[in-house]
């Protein structure tokens, strides 16, 4: 997949006679996040519900990718740490599965795909995006490290309010009388500091405009399936 972005990108970049191909892989990046999310409201508002949400690992495999692409993971450690942001988040999601009193009581339905002890693998991706893209989002407007991972975490648990709204609707996962307690969220945001904690400290800062891209990508499909299917 990136190195059909990569292709796409020279392409265009040869044919608009721009030399500076990052700035159109990173056009080819957003592009692709909204046409994917576009189409699938679309799909969603004429009543294609569980073909479109069906496709959600695809959508996130997507997503995982072009992070890949553009967030430059050039320091010693940094494609190791991201790899232990997606294990952190399956092991805290899978211990949360089983023990009941970490999030909550919950359980992953069967739209994310491939489960490991009851917990998706895209989970644990989607863990890893997340706070590679929120982190560089807050450094965007911040320098000091726990500033930083406070604003990081905030973003997360933002984007995870709007989730639980529609989680159970789409199967990905379901709560106790289909509401998030709030240790649900309190858990999150001590999870996601940490997190961003390593995040400054490992991954470079950039990739700001197209994590900031993503993140709205993700809250906006989110607020627009909750006023489609259940204030419409």
């Amino acid at each position: 997949m990136t190195e059909v972005i990569k292709s796409v990108s020279h392409k265009l970049a040869h044919r608009l006679g721009i030399r500076d191909t990052k700035l159109t892989v990173e056009g080819v990046s957003i592009f692709l996040l909204w046409l994917f999310t576009i189409s699938s409201l679309i799909g969603i508002g004429l009543g294609y519900t569980e073909w479109f949400i069906s496709k959600t690992p695809i959508n996130l495999l997507l997503g995982f990718l072009l992070v890949i692409l553009n967030v430059p993971f050039t320091r010693k450690y940094s494609k190791a740490i991201f790899v232990f942001f997606f294990i952190f988040g399956m092991v805290l999601e899978i211990a949360g599965v089983i023990r009941g009193d970490i999030f909550g009581t919950y359980y992953y339905g069967e739209n994310l795909g491939f489960k490991v002890f009851g917990v998706p693998l895209m989970i644990g991706i989607y863990w890893a995006v997340l706070t590679t893209v929120t982190s560089q989002i807050s450094r965007l407007f911040f320098k000091n490290i726990f500033t930083i991972a406070l604003t990081g975490a905030s973003l997360m648990v933002g984007l995870d309010f709007f989730m639980e709204q529609m989680a159970h609707v789409f199967d990905f996962w379901h709560f106790t009388g289909n509401i998030a307690p709030f240790q649900n969220y309190v858990t999150w945001f001590i999870a996601a500091f940490v997190l961003h904690l390593l995040a400054v400290k490992c991954i470079p800062k950039g990739g700001a405009r197209f994590s900031t891209h993503l993140y709205l990508n993700q809250v906006a499909f989110f607020i627009v399936t909750f006023a489609i299917l259940k204030l419409w």
